[in-house]
């Protein structure tokens, strides 16, 4: 079956524009697989400013994959405060310790060993693979997701876009090309105000040339204010207890925000069976960070 695809001169185009326009991010000059790791980890589903400021920092705790796997959970879980998706660090923390026992403390090179680390799914492997190793491969998030569509005008999902992205991706330069699509996505093919006149690939993007009009997002129910959430309880319990020092018991105050002492009670005993945290047996209310 034949696959939507990039010209090289379309390739050309977009690489140029990223290297005249690339967003300069701190982790972007670092080749260190580790780094990268860290990095693409804390990227999963944060924002790219906050990245940017808690990466260095944590680097600067944690300066090797060593370090890392050998440091206490609950100085881990410190390090990441301000991140949010807390079971990140937990996953980032057990990839770190599978990469010391079972690779011998490097980072593997290719993607289906990347894709067996605790928190590593296709998109952090194919990262690694391409922003570490060089290797030819097309990390597909949301952002490159929507370039790819809107560019080749293929409806292809799962295997078959991952397959499409993989095939563009340039052999001499796939760093590149991945920061390349991920900016292009990110400042320029955005979701509901593409700038299409500020596009290198516009003369070349199927969705533009035959003038589609971008389906309009479904109205679901409203999503809840975020403070209502459980994710936002469980983000104020870390905070409490980071603030204890040591590996000392912090009681948690109730109710927090909206959350009453249920709410509380059942958040704290998910965040156990995450391993987040540990429970007082006395004292339902007491808890300490995972050790």
């Amino acid at each position: 079956m034949h696959e939507p695809a990039i010209s090289s001169v379309a390739r050309e185009a977009i690489l140029a524009w990223y290297d005249a326009r690339g967003r300069v991010l701190p982790f972007r000059g670092d080749g260190d697989p580790y780094a990268i790791l860290v990095s693409e980890v804390m990227a999963q589903q944060t924002q790219i400013s906050r990245v940017s400021a808690h990466w260095s920092a944590f680097l600067a705790t944690f300066p090797s994959v060593e370090r890392l796997a050998a440091a206490p959970t609950a100085d881990v879980l410190r390090a990441w405060r301000g991140l949010g998706y807390n079971r990140r660090a937990l996953n980032l923390q057990r990839a770190a310790r599978t990469i010391v026992s079972e690779h011998g403390g490097r980072v593997p090179r290719e993607v289906a060993a990347l894709q067996r680390l605790p928190g590593v799914g296709p998109y952090t492997a194919r990262a690694v693979a391409a922003l570490a190793f060089g290797q030819a491969v097309g990390p597909v998030d949301t952002n490159v997701r929507r370039v790819l569509f809107r560019f080749t005008g293929s409806t292809a999902t799962g295997v078959g876009l991952q397959r499409i992205a993989d095939a563009v991706v340039p052999a001499d330069r796939p760093a590149d090309w991945t920061h390349a699509l991920m900016d292009l996505g990110a400042t320029v093919c955005r979701l509901a105000t593409p700038r299409c006149a500020e596009c290198p690939a516009s003369p070349w993007c199927r969705s533009l040339a035959s003038r589609g009009r971008r389906r309009r997002p479904r109205q679901g129910s409203p999503r809840p204010a975020f403070a209502s959430t459980s994710r936002w309880l469980r983000g104020r319990i870390l905070d409490q207890l980071r603030d204890v020092p040591g590996a000392g018991w912090g009681t948690v105050t109730s109710p927090v925000g909206n959350h009453d002492s249920d709410a509380v009670e059942a958040a704290l005993s998910t965040m156990a069976a995450d391993g987040l945290i540990e429970r007082h047996r006395a004292d339902r209310l007491r808890a300490r960070l995972a050790r």
